[in-house]
Parts: C-alpha cells; structure tokens; sequence
C-alpha cells in the first residue's frame, strides 16, 4: 500500500519513540526523510542516522534519538505543509518558531534546511515541519 504522507509518518514515528523513550526508531528510507534528518542532526535534535539495506531495492532508515537528563530534546515536531495543503513562504514573511528556540525546515530551490540557513542563503520555500 502506498503511503501519501512519508514525512509525516516519520515525524510521528520520531514522536512516538522520544514519548516511549527508545533509544533507536526505523522507518522507510527515503531522499526528503534522509535530507530532514540530516537537518536535524545538523541541528542538534537527534544523535545521528543511519540506512541500511533491508533486501534488494529496499532500505531502511535507524535513527538514534537524543535526551538530556531523560527528557527528549525535541518537545515538539509539528508537520505544517501537508499532501492536501503545501504552505509556501517567502523568507521575509517566514515567522521564527519559539522566538528563534526552535527551527523550521525548509524545501528550497538549493535543498533541504532549516530557517535560519535559508535566511543566510536569503532563499524561500516550502515550510515542511517546525521542531522546538
């Protein structure tokens, strides 16, 4: 069966996991899911990943989480343009999350990255999800 929403359904398996405290998700590999979390790694919210082949033709994306004093480091992680509704932002109306405590990630022309990259790059795009 065909998904319609892949990022979204690692959004919530990242949710998921930090509220049942695992230490390591995994979820489908795809380009969009590896270039978010390469953003957020970048970023800071989660150890690391990696993908590996489950069979030919198929991989599979594990993805270490990150806590601090047992707490997950991402409070929130929200999908905000969806299948049904894309929410496109020039970067001059693009709003700070949490007054700049948290990211936004952005598909731009130059690739996935967060907000404040896209306002070095002074570069516009798709809003993905926010994470604070």
């Amino acid at each position: 069966m065909s998904m319609s929403d892949p990022l979204g359904d690692m959004l919530t398996r990242i949710r998921n996991g930090q509220q049942a405290k695992k230490p390591v998700i995994e979820s489908p590999a795809s380009k969009i899911r590896t270039n978010v979390l390469e953003v957020l790694q970048r970023e800071g919210y989660i150890r690391g990943y990696s993908q590996a082949e489950v069979r030919p033709g198929i991989a599979e994306l594990k993805i270490e989480l990150k806590y601090v004093d047992g707490q997950p480091v991402i409070r929130e992680i929200t999908r905000i343009s969806k299948p049904g509704r894309r929410v496109y932002s020039r970067i001059s109306d693009l709003p700070r999350v949490y007054n700049g405590l948290g990211i936004s990630i952005l598909s731009t022309p130059r690739g996935v990255m967060s907000d404040n990259e896209a306002r070095a790059a002074n570069v516009g795009g798709e809003i993905l999800c926010r994470v604070f």
